[in-house]
């Protein structure tokens, strides 16, 4: 739903207009002409996005700066643009500094605000925004990935353009991501589909069996080596071998793998054959791998011939827009599994599902998922059903406090980098996304929040 905010009836037809031709009958627009009149509206209703004629704020403040702060005081919850005839820089920054989130010059296009709105609605988290998105292919489903926000179609697009190449892939991401996904999705769009997609997880295996787990073993090797085994390197042979939360593998062995990647060929525990094997790396961590190459964890050598082609996953609670698509695919399966029979999710129960961090992302997400539908006899899921069955923040770790004193037992520290996001992001939240405001109550520069957020959304703090 569109406030619209603008005295000159030609230009706001036009950009009632560049709404329509998108969204169609779909689009409810509200016009006014001041903004006093707007603030009424604001009051009495709820608005997705106000579009706000910067020369149409009378009666809200003086001047650009006391406008766009009560306007986007009074629009909460709402994506606050300003629009403009003219791009002038000055005016731009005037607006953005006190509460908007964007600013736009006339004439608008339709689909080109529709994509707009849909980034910044995932990068300020708005709940209800998420409604402004496109309504095709909202819950477009991608080598069994579900969600069409911003950052997951650059996600499918990275896949299809890497996925021929035969050069190794390094995929970073939280846990819950999807990161074995994507590796899979990398190898059924490769010319090695037909091949084998062998997966082996580098934290899941004792550090003493890696090397026979990844490369064989021949009879006799050691006690315990009763036949001959093949490794996973030998077996994904033709195909595509996954080698999960690699930051996990001891330093001896990396050095083993480096030679591998370098030669192409593997030689067996207790043997002295080299085989020669044909096999493409797709490699993932849920740590930042550049912290680990300066903690000496992890080889650089290795991470520079490993890290060709980089994916990073975003986190569920930088696409919001994908929650509430995810969560009715879960509901849906997990259903017909349980032979139940449930309708979706009620308004409250998707604006609490949208409005959670999820730290343990899409898993996380799917887990509660699983329990609302063995808990309950189906329906609409409600909200109260879907915090009836949220365990996890329920015994959540409590974070050791920034107040300096020692934390006590049962909690547990944060590495430095991620109390810094936290704080950042929570400044980001409290403004409304607005950086500019942000930097200025954490006393720093907005060009260090930019800076930070453009490395965290590459995969590194």
């Amino acid at each position: 739903m569109f406030l619209l905010i603008d005295a000159a009836p030609q230009s706001a037809r036009a950009t009632m207009a560049a709404i329509a031709e998108h969204w169609g009958d779909a689009a409810r627009i509200t016009l006014c002409a001041d903004g006093r009149r707007a603030s009424q509206y604001l009051a009495s209703g709820a608005f997705d996005v106000v579009l706000a004629d910067m020369a149409s704020l009378s009666g809200l403040g003086n001047g650009h700066e006391d406008a766009f702060a009560a306007l986007s005081q009074a629009a909460s919850g709402a994506l606050v643009i300003a629009l403009s005839d003219s791009g002038s820089v000055s005016s731009a920054v005037a607006a953005m500094q006190a509460g908007a989130h964007d600013f736009l010059t006339r004439p608008l296009n339709g689909r080109l605000l529709a994509l707009r709105l849909e980034e910044l609605g995932q990068r300020h988290g708005k709940a209800r925004a998420v409604a402004c998105e496109q309504s095709k292919g909202s819950d477009t489903d991608f080598e069994g990935f579900v969600g069409s926000s911003p950052q997951m179609r650059a996600i499918y697009d990275q896949i299809v353009r890497i996925a021929p190449s035969a050069a190794p892939v390094f995929i970073t991401g939280e846990s819950g991501t999807g990161k074995e996904l994507s590796a899979e999705a990398l190898h059924r769009r490769s010319p090695r589909a037909k091949g084998p997609f062998i997966a082996i997880n580098a934290s899941a295996i004792p550090r003493e069996l890696m090397e026979s787990e990844l490369f064989g073993v021949v009879r006799g090797a050691y006690t315990g080596a009763n036949e001959d085994r093949m490794g996973a390197v030998a077996m994904a042979d033709g195909g595509t071998l996954f080698l999960d939360e690699i930051g996990e593998m001891d330093l001896s062995l990396q050095s083993k793998l480096l030679r591998f990647l370098q030669t192409g060929t593997i030689t067996r525990v207790g043997d002295a054959r080299v085989h020669q094997v044909d096999v493409r790396v797709v490699c993932a961590t849920n740590r930042n791998p550049m912290q680990l190459v300066t903690e000496k964890k992890f080889r650089e050598d290795l991470f520079y011939r490993l890290h060709v082609l980089p994916i990073h996953l975003p986190p569920l609670r930088q696409r919001p827009a994908d929650i509430v698509p995810l969560a009715r695919n879960f509901l849906l399966r997990f259903a017909q599994e349980e032979n139940k029979r449930f309708e979706g999710l009620t308004p409250e129960a998707a604006d609490l599902f949208i409005a959670r961090e999820w730290p343990g992302n899409v898993r996380q997400l799917q887990n509660l998922l699983r329990r609302i539908v063995v808990m309950f006899d189906g329906g609409m899921v409600s909200a109260e059903m879907a915090m009836a069955a949220d365990i996890e923040s329920r015994t959540a770790q409590p974070v050791v406090p920034m107040n300096g004193n020692a934390p006590g037992p049962g909690q547990r520290i944060l590495p430095m980098w991620q109390q810094e996001q936290r704080i950042i992001e929570e400044a980001l939240d409290a403004f409304g996304g607005n950086i500019a405001r942000a930097a200025a109550a954490l006393e720093i520069s907005p060009s260090t929040i930019y800076r930070k957020k453009t490395n965290w959304d590459r995969g590194a703090a």
